[in-house]
């Protein structure tokens, strides 16, 4: 049976020009990267190659470029570093949509005295910029604010929130995650002060990111050790792992077209027609300012963590809106936080798209599903309440 894969805001698959250049690096040319000798410094020069290669693809310097371990360290390192260069402010904002790896964080850091604010989103997914103004202190250290979100694929006016940040003396960071390698990024001509970035995202190995540190920022390091990455993260660099994600920031930034055109032809095509073929369903989210791969869709009376398992059994491979899956029988925070109706958040369904994805996939998938809906529905007494009372058909 052939897989479908339609879970790349999970994980991305290696591309296969990143395996290549990466094996090298295991068995052949394994020196440490500090060495003093040739054998050593051959690598080195390669990670300075990586670090030129993401650095074009944000519009980066390669000297604000850090390479950590993932999008989560990352995020860390970014908050705990604005709050340890600010002691003397304790006030933190970032949205009710955020990623655990800023929300989870937060909440620790709520544990152990500082205030967090959390902006909430309107039906679409977006956040207030006057709100934000408002709650902007004097003892406000930090704004973090994701750029494109990990299930419904919204955008935040991350750009105008950082101008904002800065009237008021505030630092600004963005998990970008989720955007970088989708939509066109240029940190030269943006305020934004750090940002983080997962490899895994851009088909790129798991366990090494990218956090960006905008020249003249000042930042105390999250792991203490040795002067690896100009003494701003310690520890022997994960070297096959960050000349890959090099490559594959290289060959994201030539498919950005693609990410913008076909992978959106596709996307659209797919949320058009499952539309259309499956009543009661509809997408979650801002339909204009949203990642091009990513189509988040909801259909009424059933459960996503079922949609999932019939999926599963065809070979789509896909994630849930639902909490389901972890024991929880709430629906997402993401989708509570924008309103979305209990009975359609929990029948909440995310496809997300990559270059590799193909017309007959989505046309597979647009296929099978109306039946997997309908399956699911014709055992569901409350789609059965649903249709005899509005004569749903």
């Amino acid at each position: 049976m052939k897989t479908i894969y339609l879970d790349n805001n999970a994980t991305t698959r290696v591309a296969d020009e990143v395996l290549e250049t990466m094996l090298p690096y295991f068995t052949q040319l394994y020196g440490n990267p500090s060495s003093m000798h040739s054998f050593g410094g051959q690598v080195g020069q390669k990670i300075r190659e990586a670090r030129e290669q993401a650095a074009a693809l944000i519009g980066a310097a390669p000297e604000e470029i850090v390479f950590t371990s993932c999008g989560t360290e990352s995020d860390n390192a970014a908050i705990r570093s604005a709050l340890q260069t600010r002691p003397d402010k304790k006030h933190i904002i970032i949205s009710r949509v955020e990623h655990p790896a800023v929300r989870a964080l937060c909440s620790h850091l709520s544990l152990q005295g500082y205030k967090v604010t959390e902006l909430p989103v309107d039906r679409n997914g977006l956040v207030d910029l006057e709100n934000l103004e408002n709650q902007l202190t004097p003892d406000t250290a930090v704004v973090s604010l994701m750029w494109g979100n990990n299930e419904t694929g919204v955008l935040f006016p991350v750009e105008a929130a950082a101008r904002l940040a800065h009237e008021k003396g505030v630092l600004f960071h963005t998990d970008a995650v989720q955007a970088v390698g989708k939509i066109p990024i240029n940190m030269a001509n943006n305020p934004i002060d750090m940002l983080s970035l997962s490899g895994h995202k851009l088909h790129a190995p798991k366990g090494v990111g990218i956090l960006f540190i905008r020249r003249g920022t000042k930042f105390s390091p999250y792991l203490i050790g040795g002067h690896q990455e100009h003494e701003r993260r310690g520890g022997t660099e994960n070297t096959a792992g960050i000349i890959g994600l090099g490559r594959a920031c290289e060959l994201a930034g030539r498919n950005l077209e693609k990410e913008n055109t076909e992978v959106r032809r596709l996307r659209d095509k797919l949320e058009r027609e499952l539309l259309k073929k499956i009543p009661q369903s509809r997408v979650n989210g801002d339909i204009e300012n949203r990642l091009p791969n990513t189509a988040n869709i909801s259909f009424e009376y059933v459960e996503g963590e079922a949609i999932l398992l019939l999926m599963n059994e065809l070979g789509i491979c896909a994630s849930s809106g639902s909490a389901c899956t972890s024991g929880s029988l709430q629906p997402s925070h993401v989708l509570r936080a924008m309103g979305v109706p209990f009975t359609m958040a929990h029948g909440s369904i995310r496809f997300s798209l990559s270059v590799y994805n193909t017309e007959a996939e989505v046309d597979f998938v647009i296929e099978k599903m109306p039946g997997i809906i309908e399956r699911l529905r014709e055992m569901s007494p409350f789609w059965k309440q649903a249709g005899q009372s509005c004569n749903v058909q």
